[in-house]
């Protein structure tokens, strides 16, 4: 089985949140204590995608609350177990991607940022270089299995990278991340 076969029908977030708690689709339920789904405004104008989520996430069910979201709290524009961080598999990348996939399409975003490489090879392909591309609107390559939307797309580090860093380079380090968020907000269509 594929995390696919436990997709519902429908793109409702509520569905698609409900029905990722049961999956199976890969070995990485055995050892989360709970499903990390998206939080935010159906009609977002803009998603943030990150990586395999940390102790905290897992602990609380939701994204970005561990060190690294406090971080990127800060450098957005206005607006029981403990493991040890790993990056996914590229199985496990791949494994998760229907799920992405549905959500990208229930929630339709004009702009899509990508934090980490993780993040950006699971949208734009194993070969992507995330520092070849900062700061550059990219789009969603074609094919088969990709959603049926055309966000702007706007590739960055992820804030745990910063955290990991040299200490002497995390100022440095957190301003690029603060220029390319304000970048991608700077691609949103004015409403």
């Amino acid at each position: 089985m594929t995390a696919a076969d436990f997709l519902p029908p429908t793109k409702d977030l509520d569905d698609l949140a409900a029905a990722a708690k049961g999956c199976q689709g890969c070995d990485l339920f055995r050892d989360a204590d709970q499903t990390v789904f998206g939080e935010g405004a159906r009609s977002a104008t803009m998603m943030l995608v990150g990586e395999q989520p940390g102790d905290q996430e897992d602990r609380t069910g939701r994204p970005f609350v561990g060190p690294a979201g406090r971080l990127l709290d800060k450098a957005l524009p206005e607006r029981g177990k403990r493991r040890i961080h790993q990056t996914p598999t590229r199985t496990e990348v791949v494994a998760c991607r229907p799920w992405l996939f549905a959500e990208l399409e229930a929630v339709n975003p004009d702009v899509v940022v990508l934090l980490g490489a993780t993040a950006a090879k699971a949208l734009l392909g194993n070969d992507f270089r995330l520092t070849a591309h900062r700061q550059e609107a990219l789009r969603l390559p074609g094919g088969d299995d990709v959603p049926p939307v055309d966000p702007t797309v706007v590739a960055t580090v992820h804030p745990s990278s910063i955290l990991r860093g040299p200490q002497e380079r995390r100022d440095e380090a957190f301003q690029a991340l603060v220029d390319d968020l304000r970048f991608a907000a700077g691609l949103l269509p004015n409403r």
